[in-house]
């Protein structure tokens, strides 16, 4: 378990104060590096001081390693992109062997995104990493297909996102944060089935699926067909989301989607979330987390906004 120490710090000379908290994960900054698209955190430290970044998410984890879908997996798009990258990972045990304890040696919140194809499989990454260090939290990707239920998505069903979610909530014992799909007609219903059976936060939201094809050759541009679209073509739908699941949850939402700029992090606030991923802008900048937090400290400061958790849930109605 992560020490206390290691993530409360001070307010910075500028006087603005930046910390935030996700029920009892508490950030230097509201911004986290989104799962996916920071690689594992450490191939990155060359090119961003991980130490100013609230937190990373990880790429997914799952019990055995995974090639991933076949090329080509990226297609930019009109205002994001779109990506078909089929979970590739390591597996659970080689990023606690391999990239874990290199990790651990920066001063910022590591949490390990987990998924399965079946309830079981969730369960059992869990317990490989909650016998290591250095995890702030977990994040379920519940945007998988069950096949034990005929390839429906954990999340698009309340029942299913209920097994998953009380299944790994008993076997562990960091902070559960459930990444939500967009896919489906009612967040709060999904939100509440998460919140109920043990989530400890809600992350809003996974890509929205979707397709692009070259009308040369009447293929998709991508080697499995469809993938998903992020980037800033689905921040309002997004934030909408967030605002929607913020009326009627008790537990932190964390916004994710087309975040790039200091007013990006200030809108979802407002609208709800008590921090946010940035993901699709790490592939445009590498740097784009840590320009964020030094333009984010500035925006602060020209605004009068000297406590950022202030601004959480302040929409004016």
């Amino acid at each position: 378990m992560n020490s206390p120490e290691r993530a409360h710090v001070s307010e910075s000379p500028s006087g603005i104060d930046l910390r935030v908290s996700v029920g009892t994960v508490h950030l230097k900054n509201p911004i986290i590096a989104a799962s996916g698209t920071f690689a594992y955190g450490i191939e990155f430290a060359q090119l961003v001081d991980l130490n100013r970044l609230g937190g990373l998410v990880v790429k997914g984890l799952s019990l055995e390693p995974m090639a991933g879908a076949s090329a080509p997996r990226m297609r930019e798009t009109t205002g994001g992109m779109i990506n078909a990258i089929g979970l590739q990972n390591i597996g659970v045990r080689a990023f606690v062997a391999e990239k874990l304890p290199e990790l651990r040696k920066y001063q910022t919140e590591i949490i390990a995104n987990v998924f399965g194809r079946t309830i079981r499989e969730y369960v059992e990454v869990i317990r490989v990493l909650e016998d290591a260090d250095g995890l702030a939290a977990y994040e379920l990707n519940i945007s998988c297909p069950n096949v034990e239920r005929g390839g429906a998505e954990y999340g698009t069903d309340p029942t299913l996102v209920a097994e998953v979610v009380a299944a790994t909530r008993a076997a562990a014992h960091r902070p559960l944060w459930v990444k939500l799909s967009p896919s489906i007609g009612n967040i709060g219903l999904i939100a509440v089935a998460a919140e109920s059976s043990g989530a400890d936060a809600v992350v809003i939201a996974n890509t929205y699926p979707a397709m692009t094809i070259n009308a040369h050759t009447r293929r998709s541009h991508l080697g499995s067909t469809t993938g998903g679209l992020s980037g800033a073509a689905i921040k309002p739908i997004t934030m909408k989301l967030v605002y929607e699941a913020y009326r009627v949850l008790n537990i932190p939402i964390l916004g994710l989607g087309g975040i790039d700029q200091p007013a990006d992090v200030i809108e979802y606030m407002v609208a709800g979330a008590a921090a946010v991923e940035v993901g699709t802008a790490n592939f445009a900048d590498p740097r784009a987390c840590g320009r964020l937090v030094e333009a984010l400290e500035r925006w602060c400061v020209k605004e009068k906004v000297f406590k950022i958790s202030d601004l959480q849930g302040s929409l004016e109605e």
